[in-house]
């Protein structure tokens, strides 16, 4: 199952805390937001949603790289949490931007993009998920 959309802006959650974008912090074994925040940014459009899950799985997992190409069909076997799930979108203020390609790139809160992209109407609009029930 793909975890990738087409044409698609993920906005911050609601509850977001953050009132403009900010870089996960860095520790010394990296968080799932510091990992997704170093890939997309150092690529933008050139990852798929699914490309930037099973990365960040493989490494915090030690996958060795001769073995990902079967554990990656064996994660994608299982239902996998969306990018609408990811720490970006619900705790540091980043939207996600998934072209044509479904190629995303990570669009800033409070930056004359986001409120551009959260604008367009040729755009699917979803939002990060709330880390609150409430």
């Amino acid at each position: 199952m793909s975890t990738n959309y087409r044409n698609t802006f993920i906005a911050v959650a609601p509850d977001c805390p953050a009132a403009a974008a900010e870089i996960p912090p860095t520790t010394a074994k990296p968080t799932v937001a510091a990992l997704q925040f170093a890939l997309i940014s150092a690529r933008p459009y050139e990852l798929t949603s699914d490309d930037v899950l099973f990365e960040v799985h493989a490494t915090r997992a030690g996958i060795a790289d001769a073995d990902r190409d079967s554990e990656r069909e064996r994660f994608f076997a299982k239902d996998q949490a969306c990018l609408r799930a990811s720490p970006l979108g619900k705790r540091y203020g980043w939207g996600v931007h998934q072209n044509q390609n479904e190629r995303v790139a990570l669009i800033g809160l409070g930056t004359p993009e986001y409120d551009a992209l959260s604008r367009r109407d040729d755009l699917v609009h979803k939002a990060a998920m709330r880390s609150s029930r409430a």
